[in-house]
Parts: C-alpha cells; structure tokens; sequence
C-alpha cells in the first residue's frame, strides 16, 4: 500500500521534472519525454502501446494507462484495494485518506490530461500524497505495521530521487560543452524543485549552484527527506526497529546497512569519478535488491 502511494507522487514528480526540463529544450520535445519513459523503466511497455514519444501519449501512459502498472491511476486503485485488505490493521483516517486520494484522483485522471492542465494536476496528486502521509504519521501506532509503512515510502523514495538525478544528467543534458552553462543551472534549479528542495538548498548553500553542489544536496545530505543517504538511513532505521519489535533480525537488515555504509563512506567527488549515470544505476538496482530482500524475509507477496 504505501509503495503504491509513494509511487504516484514520484511518477508525478518525474513528470515534472521531465516537463520543465522540456520546456528549456522545446525543439527537441519527444527526446525528453523519451528519457522520463526510459528512466520510469517503462519503455518496452510504453513502445508495446505507441509509435512516437509525443506529449500527449507519455502523459497519457505515465498518468491514466491502466496497461501500465506504474502509471498513477493504476498505483493508487492498487494501493486503495490493498488499504481495503488491511483495513482493521489501518486507522479509520488512513483508510479514509486513501480512498479518498483514489475518489480525487479517478475524477482528475478521468479524460487525458493537456500540457497546460498538467501543473495542476500534477498539484493535486502531490496533494493527496501528502494527506495520505499526514494520517498515517498522525494517526497510526508506532508498531510493526508503522513501520512497513515506512519502509514502502521510503524504498520508492529513494529510488525516485536517483531516478529523476538520472533524468537530468545522463539524457537531458544537450553537450559536454554545456556542462556549467546558464542552461545546466537552470535545469538542476528544476530538478530541486522537482523534489521540493529549491528553497532548502538556496537556505543551506549561499554559494553558486553548481552539479557537484546539487548531486551532493539530493545523494548525501543526511538532512534532506528527499536524499538517497537519507532514505536508506531510515529505511534501516526501521528495519532495526522491526528486529528488536520481533527479537529477531532479518537478513535485509545487513543488506540495508552495507548499502548506507556505502552511502556514507562517499564523497560527491568521487560518485563523479565513476560517473553520475553509473552510480544511480547502481543504486537504483541495489535498491531494488534490498526491497526484494524485505518482501522475501517477511513474506510480502509482489
């Protein structure tokens, strides 16, 4: 349930950051809604179902497909019918967030959505995230359950900041020559406003933006709820919780606590040395080992 739901705020996050770094390129549209499908990891399906990379259809694809299992549509019924199976372990306010997120969503998301009708909607499914998130941190017991609840929100989290990292510096970028250009800046200032960390990192960094200021900000500043240090640190937070809550630790925990190892024992200069690409490829797919590592050590059924 809460993978679900952490997972239509990042597609539409994703798509945000894909639009307004388009809108820096509008001569060359379909290769940046290309890169959003292609970083989404839906592009065999998205290709399976369209000729071209227009507008219209990786919205269409990303937002209202029902043939696409991580469009927001599809996330959000999936997570209201997994709120309805578990209904009794769930406050009657979070059950009554998520069904109304589905309720909203299901009349916004109802006809294809038109650029000029996408900030606003993209507004509205962030919206009925954070209400969603609101109730369960308000609302909910800090027990196991709690604490599953946190680890779907973060485990998509993560993988939707290295995601959107990718986005920017392994497609969108035009040239080499670029790098460091006003057009460079301009597109990392939209990627941290693709992940509400604009002002953040504006208050922290009183000096010019740079990439290897920004990629620090979102892969490892541990104050950040958005960063990949931050999330797999909580993601491993709770998995220590779940092991003292049943007297016994599960094997992910050694494995979410080597990839934070690895996370903390990093510098920026050296994630660059590798290459920015290579390493959220990486970490995309360590982070998807280490999810399935859960839902295999606590017999969650994909």
């Amino acid at each position: 349930m809460s993978r679900n739901l952490e997972r239509s705020e990042n597609t539409a996050r994703l798509v945000e950051a894909g639009f307004r770094i388009a809108l820096t390129r509008s001569q060359d549209a379909e290769e940046e809604w290309k890169s959003v499908i292609t970083t989404a990891g839906v592009r065999t399906g998205f290709e399976q179902r369209f000729e071209n990379y227009s507008a219209a259809h990786a919205l269409e694809y990303l937002l209202r497909d029902r043939t696409n299992p991580s469009s927001v549509l599809s996330v959000v019924e999936n997570s209201r019918q997994n709120a309805r199976m578990v209904r009794t372990a769930l406050t009657t306010e979070v059950w009554e967030a998520v069904n109304e997120s589905w309720i909203v969503l299901k009349d916004v998301l109802k006809k294809p959505v038109r650029e000029t009708e996408l900030p606003e909607v993209l507004r509205v499914i962030r919206s009925q995230s954070a209400l969603v998130r609101g109730a369960v941190h308000g609302t909910m017991l800090r027990t196991d359950i709690y604490a599953f609840l946190r680890l779907g929100t973060f485990l998509e989290r993560a993988d939707n900041t290295a995601r959107i990292i990718d986005v920017k510096y392994y497609t969108l970028l035009p040239t080499a020559a670029a790098v460091g250009s006003r057009l460079d800046n301009v597109q990392w200032e939209m990627v941290l406003r693709s992940v509400s960390a604009h002002r953040a990192f504006r208050w922290l960094n009183e000096s010019e933006m740079t990439p290897a200021s920004v990629a620090q900000f979102l892969i490892l500043d541990k104050r950040l709820p958005r960063s990949l240090l931050f999330s797999i640190g909580q993601v491993a937070a709770h998995l220590r919780k779940l092991g003292e809550d049943y007297g016994q630790d599960a094997p992910c925990k050694s494995e979410a606590q080597a990839l934070l190892n690895r996370l903390e024992g990093r510098t920026i200069q050296s994630i660059f040395e590798v290459g920015l690409h290579d390493f959220t490829v990486d970490f995309i797919a360590a982070n998807n080992r280490l999810g399935a590592a859960i839902e295999n050590d606590y017999r969650f059924i994909s």
